[in-house]
């Protein structure tokens, strides 16, 4: 069963003749003869009689008219959509970001591509970069902002931003020099990122340091959250590590020190998506606006000196 016979069928139930069916069409009578005659070999059953100068739909015809009628609803429908996804009227964007993406000015992001593109509907998803590096090549999110490095294969990557990463302690010395990771295996550590664990990104820098060095890193305290951390740091709880762009912000606790690591660390954000896809207008519309807006973010902060 095709779409062209569904739509000579019920063509033909409107106008009750195969001629002004054809005109309807922009066919000819011809063809929408043949047309209906395939329907009913298929069906089994006829599907018109003809009763003087109109065609009389069969109980048959009768039944299949809803379903025939629904059927291509439907897919004019899903071609609706997938135009509107072309010209951005219309349809999803579904793009991944880091957990911490408010710290570096990507809190307003879905708001500023709704403001922008009112008719596309946005999925923001918010998850550790491994897990978001994981969901995009599964192929559930088109593409996202990640913390490099990820472990997944099959993704493009485009670095865009680089956020030194610092040691925070209440208990060290002001004047101490940079901390080694043979010095950090023997600190009383609070890590964050507890579910996702040594796949984080940073952490995962950190163990592969700590390997070429021959020790090892054994948090006493695992959270869930950043914040968490830096307020059981404040505490005098243990130490930790956190970005650059955390430290900027105003409620990081002023009794917090933080010292630089030898050699530095770094957390590269990049975008990331399938090697093999093409993501829609949308989504690749909000990837431009959230490049965008990291690239403001670190000019900003290169004019303040940091």
């Amino acid at each position: 069963m095709t779409i062209a016979q569904l739509r000579a069928f019920l063509a033909a139930m409107e106008l009750g003749t195969f001629t002004a069916a054809a005109e309807k069409l922009e066919t000819s009578q011809a063809s929408i003869s043949e047309l209906i005659a395939r329907l009913e070999d298929i069906l089994g059953t006829p599907l018109f009689t003809r009763g003087g100068r109109k065609l009389v739909p069969t109980r048959a015809a009768l039944e299949l008219r809803p379903h025939a009628h629904d059927a291509l609803a439907a897919l004019e429908d899903g071609m609706e959509s997938v135009r509107a996804m072309g010209s951005l009227h219309g349809g999803v964007s579904t793009f991944g970001v880091m957990r911490n993406a408010g710290y570096y000015d990507l809190a307003d992001l879905a708001q500023t591509f709704h403001a922008r593109y009112p008719k596309v509907k946005i999925r923001l998803v918010g998850l550790n970069s491994g897990f978001v590096a994981e969901s995009i090549a599964a192929g559930e999110i088109e593409c996202g902002l990640v913390i490099l490095p990820v472990a997944v294969e099959g993704l493009e990557i485009e670095p865009l931003f680089k956020d030194e990463v610092f040691y925070v302690s209440t208990t060290r010395p002001r004047s101490a020099g940079d901390v080694t990771i043979e010095e950090m295996s023997q600190a009383n550590l609070i890590l964050y990122d507890a579910h996702t664990g040594w796949k984080d990104p940073t952490r995962k820098q950190i163990l592969d340091r700590a390997k070429l060095a021959g020790v090892v890193i054994d948090p006493a305290i695992e959270v869930e959250h950043v914040e968490t951390a830096i307020s059981l740091v404040a505490s005098g709880a243990g130490d930790s590590l956190v970005s650059r762009s955390i430290i900027d912000t105003p409620s990081f606790p002023l009794n917090v020190r933080t010292f630089k690591f030898a050699p530095p660390l770094y957390d590269t954000i990049a975008l990331a998506q399938r090697t093999d896809s093409i993501i829609s207008p949308a989504t690749k519309k909000f990837a431009e606006l959230a490049a965008n807006k990291l690239l403001k973010y670190q000019k900003a902060r290169n004019l303040m000196g940091g």
